[in-house]
């Protein structure tokens, strides 16, 4: 039992379990119908999301001071009590059954699910796979490209 931190729109993994979308924002231009058939999450949970000012940082860094700044404001946002209660039950879930939270963009690294993943292994989540394993491509594209997205 255990968290998987995936990008959205991407092949699921055997195991992978139930796929939560901790994004602003569902994928423009797809039917809600198609979200979980194509593979973009079964379950939107913006929860965990960063809010639209912070996001806009996130998505405009283009240096590491910048993306500091970003991970700072996101990290404040999560430690407000009632992101720490989704954090946390989370955590407890992943020792219990198998999920997977994700995001649109490309690179882990430079998206706030790697600070997603971050916090949850801090509330004690069991989390499977590493951050820096390439991203696979969605098989189904944004019309927008919103992978971008933080």
């Amino acid at each position: 039992m255990s968290i998987s931190i995936v990008r959205l729109g991407t092949p699921r993994k055997p195991g992978e379990g139930l796929r939560v979308g901790t994004v602003r924002r569902p994928p423009r231009g797809v039917p809600k119908a198609l979200y979980s058939e194509q593979d973009w999450y079964d379950v939107w949970f913006p929860n965990l999301a960063p809010s639209a000012d912070t996001m806009k940082l996130g998505r405009n860094a283009g240096s590491d001071a910048q993306w500091e700044l970003f991970a700072r404001k996101y990290k404040a946002e999560m430690a407000a009590p009632e992101a720490r209660h989704d954090l946390e039950l989370l955590a407890a879930l992943s020792h219990s059954t198998d999920f997977s939270v994700g995001c649109y963009c490309e690179n882990e690294q430079r998206c706030h699910r790697s600070i997603l993943r971050q916090l949850l292994a801090e509330c004690g989540a069991k989390i499977i796979g590493e951050a820096n394993e390439p991203a696979d491509k969605p098989e189904h594209s944004l019309t927008t490209g919103r992978q971008k997205d933080a």
